[in-house]
């Protein structure tokens, strides 16, 4: 019976669901993209080992991958040198916060992507870039604090 819908049957489901998604899973997983266009993936839980920011940067020079995705709804502060590294590269990055981009260790936190179909691999950071050196995280900025937290400081902190 789902075949024998009509157009408008089918106009009004895509207006109350939306228009139905191709690879709904593999665009959840590469942050809104499709696979054969990922150059370059960087997971959480590598995100939280070292600062890849100088992998981002060289795949960008490449000239491949135009387009930086970065799961937003990780803490700014993990992202910033990502963005700055975008930023400097004149590549158009977009920060996904739709509560489908989870933030696991296996979850991907940046995702540099081209905007057709380059079929690249490897495309996981420590494949791709084994002998470059990665900046530990602890050269870090401190994370500032926003006025409000300085002034209400809890008991515990």
């Amino acid at each position: 019976m789902a075949e024998d819908k009509s157009a408008m049957e089918q106009r009004i489901d895509n207006a109350i669901y939306g228009p139905p998604k191709i690879k709904p899973d593999e665009q959840r997983k590469y942050l809104g993209t499709f696979r054969e266009r990922v150059c370059l993936t960087i997971s959480v839980a590598e995100l939280q080992e070292r600062n890849w920011s100088f992998a981002v940067s060289k795949e960008l020079q490449r000239g491949i991958g135009t387009q930086v995705f970065l799961n937003g709804n990780l803490p700014h502060a993990e992202l910033r040198d990502y963005i700055k590294s975008a930023t400097a590269a004149n590549a158009n990055f977009t920060l996904k916060t739709e509560p489908e981009f989870r933030t696991e260790p296996d979850s991907l936190a940046v995702v540099v992507a081209a905007k057709t179909a380059v079929y690249q691999s490897p495309v996981d950071v420590k494949k791709r870039y084994p002998n470059l050196q990665a900046r530990p995280l602890t050269n870090q900025e401190p994370i500032k604090k926003h006025f409000w937290q300085k002034l209400f400081k809890r008991k515990d902190e």
